[in-house]
């Protein structure tokens, strides 16, 4: 089945959108390499814009690639995976384990966002710049990108590590 033209056309609009938000959110959130990193800047830079392009792209529980929907880990793992080519685990709890712990004043784009409640990891999410992480949010939502200073986020006090 061939896609309608249009479609194309919105597809190649938001890539396009897509990439001038990155270029404009690396400017203001690199930090000095003080933290031991697995992903050079140029695999980081390209995590941030896979994760941004896939914005919109529906929820599902234990899906992993855009034509099937990402649960928050399968968005994480699909994206590590076609980016970087790195193969980080399935489930949040064992997120947490990933690479190294990063302090909130070192994040930088590419790092990992893991929500923890009553101290269980539940949530995570990709950290693209300016205080924002995308994330696959819950059934019914889609792939978004939001702030980690809303209020909801914030309470949550998340954790950062850097794969």
């Amino acid at each position: 089945m061939n896609t309608p033209r249009y479609l194309c056309f919105f597809r190649t609009f938001r890539w396009l959108c897509v990439s001038a938000l990155l270029v404009m959110l690396s400017a203001c959130s690199f930090a000095p390499r003080q933290i031991p990193a697995t992903l050079t800047h140029e695999q980081a830079n390209d995590v941030t814009l896979r994760a941004i392009s896939l914005v919109g792209t529906p929820y599902r529980y234990g899906g992993n690639s855009p034509e099937t929907g990402f649960d928050c880990s399968g968005l994480i793992g699909y994206v590590y995976k076609s980016t970087a080519s790195l193969n980080l685990p399935r489930t949040v709890e064992r997120l947490q384990d990933v690479g190294h712990e990063v302090p909130r004043d070192r994040l930088r784009t590419g790092d990992l966002v893991i929500f923890n409640s009553r101290g269980t990891a539940n949530h995570a999410g990709i950290y693209v710049g300016d205080s924002r992480f995308v994330h696959a949010p819950s059934t019914g939502g889609t792939v978004r990108l939001e702030s980690l200073t809303k209020r909801y986020w914030a309470e949550l006090d998340p954790s950062f590590r850097r794969p």
